[in-house]
């Protein structure tokens, strides 16, 4: 059964204002050692082609078929706030339309978990971590057209039980064309290098919008088939989708095979504004 969740305020759009882009590389094939360093200095790599049309339309397909209802054994579904309460008796483009995520899906349907575990990713994985990556979190986010929410500004490991230090990475794949005006990605390059930043629950778990380094940001559009790797700690949100697109995108976030989990309490004495005693 989908679930959906709880109205919340529009973010301000100045959170995202930027005249600035994300640099990109062309394929997987042009990240060389040179650029394994770079993503640890900048905390980022953007990939224009990654995949081929014939990846992402069958990857595009199998969300459809998830959302769709077609493994009758997948729970995994979660409405935007807009639609909940109707949820359940939609079908078609409406009920597709209504979606904001879908997860833990690899083990439903073979089409993703390969997405997921190809052997061109893994290695370039491998090298950013120098261990063998170990996936642990698939997601398809979905912004809607017009209703697609904010998923603020964060660091993803504020989210994960594994201690600092930890190279968690997470691979972002553009299934349909992601741009400004639908709700793209935001990042802040070398921000992953500056320490775990107090989150809050206001629109989400989020950082601070005051303490978002606004100045710094860059988009990172992308075409179906392109890619982003970015490190756990590097601060990322993406916007609103005001626009009549939709957007769809594939989430998998992998970690190092040595690492130990700690306790979500540990986890919050470092991430959590609350239990660190600072305010919002």
């Amino acid at each position: 059964m989908a679930t959906a969740e709880t109205p919340i305020a529009i973010h301000d759009p100045s959170l995202y204002e930027t005249t600035r882009q994300a640099d990109y590389l062309d394929t997987l094939a042009d990240i060389d050692d040179r650029q394994i360093a770079r993503f640890h200095e900048q905390g980022y790599l953007a990939i224009q082609r990654a995949f081929t049309p014939q990846q992402i339309e069958s990857a595009g397909q199998a969300m459809w078929d998830l959302i769709d209802g077609k493994s009758q054994d997948f729970k995994g579904i979660m409405a935007e706030a807009a639609k909940r309460g109707q949820f359940s008796e939609l079908t078609g483009k409406a009920r597709r339309d209504s979606v904001r995520k879908i997860w833990k899906f690899v083990d439903h349907d073979t089409r993703l978990n390969d997405l997921a575990h190809d052997p061109n990713i893994l290695s370039v994985l491998s090298r950013m971590m120098d261990d063998t990556p170990v996936l642990f979190q698939d997601m398809g986010l979905i912004k809607p057209p017009h209703i697609g929410r904010e998923k603020p500004w964060h660091q993803d490991c504020a989210y994960f039980n594994y201690p600092l230090g930890t190279t968690v990475v997470g691979v972002w794949i553009a299934i349909d064309a992601a741009t400004e005006e639908n709700g793209c990605l935001h990042i802040i390059p070398g921000s992953h290098r500056e320490g775990p930043i107090p989150h809050f629950r206001r629109r989400d778990w989020q950082i601070c919008d005051t303490d978002v380094a606004v100045p710094r940001n860059a988009t990172v559009p992308l075409d179906p088939g392109g890619c982003l790797f970015w490190h756990g700690m590097t601060h990322h949100g993406s916007p609103t989708n005001r626009s009549a697109h939709r957007r769809r995108a594939l989430q998998y976030h992998y970690r190092p095979e040595s690492t130990e989990e700690m306790t979500a309490k540990e986890r919050l004495a470092i991430f959590g504004g609350d239990e660190l005693g600072v305010t919002c």
